[in-house]
C-alpha cells in the first residue's frame, strides 16, 4: 500500500514541514502561470498553445496534436496558412485552414475557412448570418506542433475522474516528498 506509506509520511511531519511543502506547491503553481504569461507576451496571443480537439485538418495536424500559436497583429494572414479562431457562442477555438482571403475596400480583412479533412467551407460553423471570419476573431496562426502530447489533456477533459485523481495524487506526492 504506497498510498497509505504516503499519508503515513505527512503524519509524521511536523508543522514547519507541512507548510514548506504547502509554499513549495504554490511556487510550482506560480511558476507556471509566469511561463503561461511569459509565452503570452512572446507570442502576441491570448492562447499560445492549444490542443487539436477533432480530425477535422488530418492528415495536416491529429487529434490531441499539440499547436503553437503567434499572433502578431501586422503579419498579414494568408490563404493556405492554419489558424486557431474563436466564434462568439461558442466555447471551444477552432483551427483550420485559411481557403480565402477577403479585403474590404477599407482595409477591413476576412477569411473564409475550411478543416482539411472537411467536404465543405466553415461557414455552418459560424454564428448565423456570419459569413467570414475576422481578425479580432483569429486567436494565432499554428508556428509548430508536437504530435499526441496533447491526449493527456484530452483523456482529462473525456473522464473528469481521472484529472482529479492524477491531481490528488501529484498534491499528496508533492507535500509528502521531502526534497
Amino acid at each position: 500500500m504506497e498510498i497509505q506509506a504516503m499519508f503515513d509520511d505527512l503524519r509524521r511531519m511536523n508543522k514547519r514541514q507541512v507548510y514548506f511543502q504547502f509554499l513549495n506547491i504554490a511556487m510550482i503553481v506560480a511558476s507556471a502561470l509566469m511561463i503561461w504569461k511569459g509565452l503570452m507576451v512572446v507570442s502576441g496571443s491570448e492562447s499560445p498553445i492549444v490542443v487539436v480537439l477533432s480530425g477535422s485538418m488530418e492528415p495536416a495536424f491529429f487529434r490531441g496534436d499539440l499547436l503553437f500559436l503567434t499572433n502578431y497583429q501586422e503579419d498579414e494572414i494568408q490563404a493556405g496558412e492554419i489558424v486557431v479562431f474563436k466564434i462568439e457562442g461558442r466555447d471551444i477555438p477552432i483551427v483550420h485552414r485559411v481557403i480565402k482571403v477577403h479585403e474590404k475596400p477599407d482595409g477591413k480583412v476576412k477569411f473564409l475557412t475550411k478543416g482539411d479533412n472537411n467536404e465543405v467551407d466553415d461557414r455552418e460553423l459560424y454564428k448565423p448570418g456570419q459569413l467570414w471570419v475576422e481578425r479580432n476573431h483569429v486567436l494565432g496562426r499554428a508556428r509548430g506542433f508536437v504530435p499526441y502530447i496533447g491526449m493527456v489533456t484530452i483523456l482529462m477533459n473525456d473522464y473528469p475522474k481521472l484529472k482529479y485523481a492524477v491531481l490528488g495524487l501529484l498534491g499528496i506526492f508533492v507535500l509528502v516528498h521531502r526534497e
